[in-house]
């Protein structure tokens, strides 16, 4: 297993425009793997490159059944349309949640770690997912655009309220 370290807000390279990917080689394999394990390991669904101190166009993805562990090199979103405000977390910044505007519907294309062009459908949670990464490659965070942001932890001790 290769855990990596999550990188937290106010680190730079969470600012930053992450780097397109040029080079599909055993790197960027263990790059992925790597940043997998990561992601189970933290308990999360969602890591972009930048979060492990990388700043290469890398994302993974797993919401579970819906679409297990998607990879995706250099994502670009090229459809989207209607709309969902949900709640967001990050690994980046814990302990904080946000209610975040989000399309629900869109469509990613993007390549696999062979270089391969791919694309991606996505509605609902696994859209939201595919969206927070995606930010990250761009230098945005959650509570950037957040029409709200709270503290989890209180949250749910008070009940959830």
């Amino acid at each position: 297993m290769g855990i990596r370290i999550i990188v937290k807000d106010p680190d730079p390279v969470l600012r930053e425009q992450a780097k397109e990917v040029t080079k599909f080689n055993a790197n960027l394999k263990k790059l992925l793997r790597d940043m997998a394990d990561t992601m189970y390991d933290a308990e999360g669904v969602g890591l972009a490159a930048p979060q492990i101190g990388i700043s290469k166009r890398v994302i993974i993805v797993d919401v579970g059944e819906e679409s297990g562990l998607v990879e995706i090199v250099n994502p670009v979103m090229a459809e989207q349309e209607g709309e969902q405000l949900g709640p967001e977390g990050c690994l980046s910044i814990p302990n904080l949640n946000g209610d975040v505007l989000r399309f629900d519907r869109i469509v990613v294309t993007g390549q696999n770690s062979d270089g391969e062009s791919i694309t991606v459908q996505a509605q609902g949670y696994f859209a939201r997912a595919l969206q927070h990464e995606i930010d990250h490659l761009n230098g945005i965070l959650f509570t950037d655009i957040a029409q709200n942001v709270y503290d989890y932890t209180e949250r749910q001790r008070k009940g959830g309220e």
